[in-house]
C-alpha cells in the first residue's frame, strides 16, 4: 500500500509561507520612518528655530491674513543657511533678522560672523537667539554661554534683545524629560540670568502647542518677555497664556531666499523701539 505524505508537505509549505511573511514584514518595518532609531536623531548643534513646527503643528500655505495693522518683514537664520544673501533679502523688503548664536553650552554657530555682521551691514536691525536644551545644563549656564558668545545687547539702536528659543526637542523627549513645573523653573532661570547680564528681558520664541504641553500653559512670562510665536498658517491662531498679543510671528519655513520668514507686529519704528529698550 503506498504511503501518503501530503500532511508533511503541507506543513513544509506552511512553514515556508510563514517565513516569507515574516521576512516581508521585517522589510516593511525597516522601510518605515523612524525604524533606524538613534540613527535618525540629528547631530547636536544642528537644531534651528521652528524645526519641529511642521511635524507637530502642520503647515498651511498661503499669505498671512489678519489685522490691518502694519507688519514689518524679518528672517531668522542659523548655520543651516550658511552664507546668507543679505542684500537680496534687504532689496525684497526684509528689515530685521535674528541669527542663531548658540545651542546648549556646547555649540556656537560657525557662520555667525557672516550672518550677524552681514545683516547689519546692509542696514538691518538684528539680534541673536539661543536654542535651548534644558536636559543638558541649567538655564543660568545656558544664558551665560549665550551672552558670552554673541548673545549680548547694546543700546546702539540696531541690536535687538536676545531670544530664548524653547521648543520641541529634536534630539529626544519633547519636553526634555522635565515636568511642567521644572520646565517653568528652567525658563525662569534663563530669563533672570539674561536680564542680570544684559539689562534686557529676553524674547521668548515658542509654539502654543509646545508651551501648553511642556509648561502647562504657564502665564507668568507675558508681562515681561516679548513673545515670538511660531505658527505656519494664514493666521497666528491661539497664543500661549499670559500674552495678549505677539511681538513677532514666524509664519513660514518656505519663504524666499531664506526659508524662515516672520512678521514684526508693527511698523519699523516699533522694531527700533524694541532695539532701544
Amino acid at each position: 500500500m503506498p504511503v501518503h505524505r501530503s500532511g508533511s508537505g503541507t506543513t513544509r509549505r506552511s512553514r515556508l509561507a510563514a517565513a516569507g511573511s515574516l521576512l516581508a514584514a521585517l522589510a516593511l518595518l525597516l522601510a518605515l520612518p523612524g525604524a533606524a532609531g538613534a540613527a535618525d536623531v540629528p547631530q547636536r548643534g544642528t537644531a534651528r528655530m521652528g524645526q519641529g513646527v511642521i511635524a507637530h503643528d502642520g503647515q498651511q500655505g498661503g499669505s498671512p491674513t489678519g489685522p490691518a495693522a502694519v507688519q514689518t518683514e524679518g528672517v531668522d537664520v542659523s548655520g543651516h543657511q550658511g552664507n546668507v544673501a543679505w542684500q537680496t533679502l534687504w532689496n525684497s523688503g526684509v528689515k530685521w533678522a535674528y541669527v542663531k548664536a548658540t545651542e546648549g553650552t556646547y555649540y556656537k554657530n560657525t557662520y555667525f560672523t557672516q550672518q550677524y555682521n552681514g545683516s547689519y551691514n546692509v542696514g538691518m536691525i538684528r539680534g541673536t537667539y539661543h536654542f535651548a536644551t534644558p536636559d543638558t545644563t541649567s538655564g543660568a549656564a545656558q544664558a551665560n554661554y549665550f551672552v558670552d558668545n554673541g548673545g549680548g545687547w547694546s543700546r546702539d539702536g540696531r541690536t535687538l534683545p536676545g531670544v530664548l528659543d524653547i521648543e520641541w526637542n529634536p534630539y529626544g523627549a519633547q519636553c526634555y524629560g522635565k515636568t511642567q513645573a521644572a520646565m517653568v523653573s528652567w525658563i525662569r532661570d534663563f530669563t533672570n540670568t539674561y536680564r542680570a547680564r544684559t539689562g534686557r528681558d529676553p524674547v521668548i520664541y515658542t509654539a502654543t502647542s509646545w508651551w501648553k504641553d511642556c509648561t502647562g500653559n504657564n502665564a507668568s512670562f507675558g508681562a515681561t518677555n516679548p513673545l515670538w510665536v511660531a505658527r505656519y498658517n494664514t493666521t497666528v491662531g491661539e497664543l500661549p497664556a499670559g500674552w495678549g498679543f505677539y511681538t513677532m510671528w514666524q509664519y513660514t519655513s518656505s519663504g524666499p531666499t531664506v526659508g524662515d520668514h516672520n512678521h514684526f507686529n508693527g511698523a519699523l519704528d516699533r522694531v527700533q523701539a524694541l532695539a532701544n529698550g
